[in-house]
């Protein structure tokens, strides 16, 4: 089995900046993608950031694009998702999850396509 823990979540103010960590054990894969999802109260999980296990390609929803970095150190297993000039829309529960193999197809921004979920950390940007 594989573990997903996120930390780096906290309570800060609008403009303030986070760097949320993700680090995964229990088992090593070859191959990896890594996400970064969020969830505000009454809504839907929606799609952050997403990195492939090489590093060379990354994905960012339009609510983050110009404002977060999402990167990766293999040989600590752990992604980081930098973000900046937070907004209290920014307000949620982030997630880090684990897809095993690559994706073949634009599919990562799909919360069904991963296998693992780390238990979520908790961003508040108050105004």
């Amino acid at each position: 089995q594989v573990q997903v823990v996120e930390s780096g979540g906290g309570l800060v103010q609008a403009g303030d900046s986070l760097r949320l960590s993700c680090v995964a054990s229990g088992r090593t894969f070859s191959s990896y993608f890594m996400g970064w999802f969020r969830q505000a109260p009454g809504k839907e999980r929606e799609f952050v950031a997403g990195i492939s296990w090489s590093g060379g390609s990354t994905y960012y929803a339009d609510s983050v694009k110009g404002r977060s970095t999402i990167s990766r150190d293999n040989a600590k297993n752990t992604v980081y998702l930098q973000m900046n000039r937070l907004k209290p829309e920014d307000t949620a529960v982030y997630y880090c999850a684990l897809r095993k193999r690559p994706f073949s197809t634009s599919n990562y921004r799909d919360t069904l396509e991963y296998d693992y979920w780390g238990q979520g950390t908790q961003v508040t940007v108050s105004s």
